[in-house]
Formats: C-alpha cells, structure tokens, sequence
C-alpha cells in the first residue's frame, strides 16, 4: 500500500517557483517554498552556515514563518529538500520592498543564501538566486538586489549580477531589554 503523503503548509504557492529551475536541479533534490513544518527539516541548521542562528525553539520558528506569510506579495522563502532524507540542504529568500519611486514600483531583495556544506559545488546556490530573481521579476520588481562578501562577487556574476554602488550598515548595540516598537 502507498503511504499517502501529507499536504504541506507552504509559504507561498508553489507554481511560483520557475519549473525551469527545478528541472536543474541534481537527481534526488526538489525545491519548493519553505513549509511551516521545516524547523523538523533542517532549517535554521542550514542557515548556520552564514551567521549566528539562535535557535529560539520550533513555536518561536512556527510563528516567525506565520508572521512572513501574513504579508501578502512580501517574503518568498525557498528551499531544497534532499527527498531521500527529508532534509533540507539549501534555502534563499526574496522579499519585496514597495516604493514611492518608480510609479509605485517594487525592489526584490535576495537574502539569506545558504547551502549545506556536504552539499556546496553543485550549483544549488546558483539555482536558488535563479528561482528567486525568477520571483522577483514574475512579481514586477523593476530590479533584484543582494549584498555579498567580495569573495563572493563571481558567483552572484555568474548568476546574472553585476557590481553596483556600495552597502552600508550600522549594526544596533547589544540589547538589554526588548526593541520598543
């Protein structure tokens, strides 16, 4: 008898995600929009790969993907699942910021790239920037923008971008008590 999988609580619908790029991928890999059951899939363990990630417990994760998805046409959260595992190897993000400028225009911004060390040099990273700049520019943005490292400039170039201008941060201090607003 066929085990009957469950249906999925995703962020956004799936049909967004270019087919194209999905077909890309390696054999016994799939990409879909991150679900909200993905904390049990690897999800924050894949992330870790870039910064500090404060694993605040799966409510706490459950309710930060509840509060992105509430935001209609803003936060698009894709991953790549191992399907022989159910693990979660690669997740992207693009998010959409609406403007005054441009007729009311809209910027994609990529964030958040990550691919699982055992999994880095097979392109998944490269399919992940496709698929969300194909989000991006299917929502109308009229550009997609990401910050990187210079050491990370020739693969976002070989990914369709090019260097432009500079970023600029100011990172808060240390908080002893909970932000105001």
């Amino acid at each position: 008898m066929a085990t009957i999988e469950p249906v999925l609580d995703l962020m956004f619908p799936e049909d967004l995600i270019s087919a194209e790029v999905v077909k890309q991928l390696p054999p016994g890999l799939t990409m879909r929009p991150l679900s909200s059951t993905d904390y049990k899939r690897g999800h924050l363990s894949v992330l870790s790969v870039l910064s500090v990630v404060d694993d605040l417990g799966e409510d706490a994760w459950v309710a930060q993907f509840r509060a992105l998805r509430a935001l209609p046409k803003t936060y698009y959260c894709v991953v790549i699942v191992d399907q022989a595992t159910d693990k979660i190897v690669g997740v992207g993000t693009v998010f959409m910021e609406h403007k005054f400028l441009r007729g009311f225009g809209s910027v994609g911004h990529i964030e958040d790239i990550a691919v699982d060390k055992s999994q880095q040099g097979r392109k998944l990273g490269m399919r992940i920037i496709q698929a969300l700049t194909h989000i991006s520019e299917n929502s109308g943005c009229y550009k997609t923008i990401l910050n990187c490292s210079d050491a990370n400039i020739p693969f976002y170039e070989k990914c369709g971008y090019t260097k432009k201008e500079n970023e600029m941060a100011k990172y808060a201090p240390e908080r002893t008590h909970p932000p105001k607003l």
